[in-house]
Order: C-alpha cells, then sequence, then structure tokens
C-alpha cells in the first residue's frame, strides 16, 4: 500500500485564533498530528509515503527527518508553496501510479479501530476504483455532501445538501492508478479543487464506494483540537 499526506496549508484560521504551532505538529494522542498519522499508515504494508509541506514548514520538515529515518520503507517528503489542496495533491500524484494509494489531508482525525477495518478492507477489495471514508460527523465550515445509491456507491458530490444526503466527505481517500488517469485529464481541463476532481471520478463513470465512519474530525480551528482530543479519549476508553 501506498500513502501520501497533504500538509501544505497555511492553517492561517488557527493561527489567527492563537495556535502557536503549525497545523501538523499540533499534539494529538501524546505526538505530532502528522506523526500520529504516519504511525496509523506505517501500521498496515507501507510501501512508500509521500508527504507535501510548504516553504515556510522548516519544523515540519525538521521533525519529519528526524522521524523517517527509523522508517522501514522509503518517504519523499516535497517542500513546495501551493495555490489550493488540489495543487498539492499533483505534486504527490507521481505515488499514486504505483498501486492501490490512500491519501489523506493532515487534519483528518479518526479513530485505529476503523482505520485499521477500513485499509483491511480496501487492501481486499478488487472491484472499485476508490474506497472513499465518510461520516454522518458535520462540524465543518463548508462540508462536501455525498450522494449514494442504495449499494453504497457514490452517484454525486454537492456543495449543499440534497434531502437524501446522510454523509459529508472525511478527507481521506483509497484511490486505484484509475483515479490518477483521471486525476492526469482534470489537470490538462484545469480543475482546480479537490471538489471538481470528485465530482470529474463520478461523472466518468468510475465506481467509488462509501466507507461510512462514525466520526472523522477536521482539524480547522482552534476549538476543533479539543473536539480531536475528546473524540480520541473516547475511543481510548
Amino acid at each position: 500500500m501506498h500513502y501520501a499526506i497533504v500538509a501544505a496549508g497555511e492553517g492561517s484560521r488557527m493561527v489567527h485564533e492563537g495556535v502557536a504551532l503549525p497545523k501538523p505538529l499540533v499534539e494529538l494522542e501524546g505526538k505530532p498530528m502528522i506523526g500520529r498519522l504516519i504511525d496509523l499508515f506505517a501500521s498496515y504494508e507501507p510501501e512508500s509515503l509521500t508527504i507535501i509541506i510548504n516553504n515556510s514548514m522548516n519544523d515540519v520538515r525538521q521533525y519529519l527527518e528526524s522521524i523517517v529515518s527509523g522508517l522501514a520503507f522509503p518517504v519523499e517528503i516535497i517542500q513546495k508553496d501551493t495555490s489550493g489542496s488540489m495543487e498539492s495533491v499533483y505534486e504527490v500524484s507521481h505515488a499514486f501510479d504505483r498501486g492501490k494509494t490512500v491519501l489523506s489531508t493532515v487534519d483528518s482525525v479518526f479513530s485505529r479501530d476503523e482505520w485499521n477495518k477500513f485499509i483491511r478492507d480496501f487492501a481486499a477489495n478488487m472491484s472499485d476504483d476508490g474506497l472513499f471514508p465518510v461520516t454522518d460527523f458535520i462540524d465543518d465550515e463548508k462540508p462536501l455532501y455525498v450522494d449514494t445509491d442504495a449499494e453504497g456507491y457514490i452517484t454525486a458530490f454537492r456543495d449543499e445538501p440534497s434531502p437524501n444526503d446522510f454523509y459529508i466527505s472525511g478527507g481521506i481517500y483509497g484511490i486505484t492508478p484509475e483515479c490518477n488517469k483521471v486525476l492526469a485529464r482534470c489537470r490538462e481541463r484545469g480543475v482546480h479543487s479537490l471538489r471538481g476532481y470528485q465530482r470529474t471520478l463520478v461523472a466518468e463513470g468510475l465506481r467509488l464506494k462509501a466507507y461510512p465512519f462514525s466520526k472523522i474530525v477536521d482539524v480547522d480551528h482552534a476549538g476543533d483540537i479539543d473536539t480531536a482530543r475528546a473524540f480520541l479519549a473516547e475511543c481510548n476508553q
């Protein structure tokens, strides 16, 4: 399994709210958020890990360099400013052609137990083009709503909820090389948003299965840190 982490955002909202650390270094379960995510990825057959951070994150890079030497799989750190999450995805997408890949934003926080079940189910899934974690926990300023059919396949991504929407996107994506072919076409067409990419996947007929998580916390504000810590404390009880 290959993994990629998008952590190139500026985290400006948290800075304005008084959080001194860069978002990837905010501690959850006793270690930096990005370190916790790497631990989760390392728990299941990692073949490679690609991470993108921005040019101002020298302290994040130092942290990453301090831990990757002890890992038993190759890690590529890309340090580059991007215009947004989609450009960041383009930068790490060369990893996607190697085989099944899990892409995550650094600020998606979920339980270890649900992660373990998801990654094993994704590894065993041979019929679908993607397995996308979703949640009915909605605590996001601009959630991306997910429509599904009776079998759980994704039929639409919406900025506004429809009457039958139960889920939002969790910021984690289990993708296959088929998804990367669409990503290349999106780049040619000038698609600039991650939402646009997801909508293109559906429009081109790829089989994307929604994978429900009980809760995924998106850490965008200072208050979300407490929400994430409380959630993980509940998971560990």
